[in-house]
């Protein structure tokens, strides 16, 4: 079968093609970018995992559907494979947005709205009567892509918290709140430091309840097996 060859010229104004239909329904790509991150981040790993093992996560323990409860509860592979898919699912369509769609007019923050709304996702799963997890694990995700050394700097200062307290949920408290100034002073973007610190903001209302066990000298440690 013979090879068929275009010329240089012809190339370039098929790709110029393609990135004018690209930029002019920007709006719409922006809307389908939204719409399924949120759809994937809503998927709830953890009730998934704990149920292929024949328990109902929301019945258990704080009832949370995230991996520190699933990790107690139905035992430490659950628990990091929980982790991993909750971080994964914000991290992937944060990098494909990033570097393959970001270059185009009208699509730069398509990356933000991918890991802010898989991170939504998460904690108001659409498959849960927009109920959810803390989004601790999906927010590293949407972090990592955003800005890399931001976790790099937030990782260590979480695993110091919880090695020293004893408590995962102080952890999550401190480094979401932590999170936001390292970003500002490391990436030097407005809007990559917004959607972080928004990020933080949702996971420390998420944890009121775990605050106020904390104040009250109530809170599981992780150290002690109930």
């Amino acid at each position: 079968m013979p090879i068929i060859r275009y010329p240089a010229t012809e190339i370039s104004v098929i790709l110029e093609t393609i990135m004018t239909n690209i930029t002019s329904h920007a709006i719409y790509l922006n809307l389908i970018v939204a719409i399924s991150a949120y759809l994937v981040g809503s998927i709830p790993f953890g009730l998934l995992i704990s149920k292929s093992k024949g328990v109902d996560i929301r019945e258990h323990g704080s009832k949370n559907i995230g991996a520190t409860n699933v990790g107690r509860i139905v035992g430490k592979k659950a628990g990091l494979l929980t982790l991993a898919c909750d971080f994964l699912k914000a991290f992937i369509p944060v990098i494909l947005c990033r570097y393959f769609l970001a270059a185009y007019q009208g699509l730069e923050l398509s990356g933000l709205a991918a890991g802010l709304f898989a991170f939504l996702g998460h904690c108001f799963s659409l498959y849960l009567g927009f109920r959810g997890g803390k989004g601790v694990a999906t927010g590293a995700g949407v972090i990592l892509g955003l800005c890399p050394l931001t976790l790099a700097a937030a990782l260590p200062f979480f695993l110091a918290v919880v090695r020293i307290s004893g408590y995962v949920s102080l952890g999550s408290v401190l480094t979401a709140a932590f999170a936001p100034v390292v970003t500002y002073f490391i990436c030097r973007d407005v809007l990559i430091t917004a959607t972080i610190g928004l990020i933080g903001l949702i996971i420390l209302i998420r944890h009121q309840d775990n605050i106020s066990r904390l104040m009250k000298g109530e809170e599981k440690s992780w150290r002690k097996k109930d």
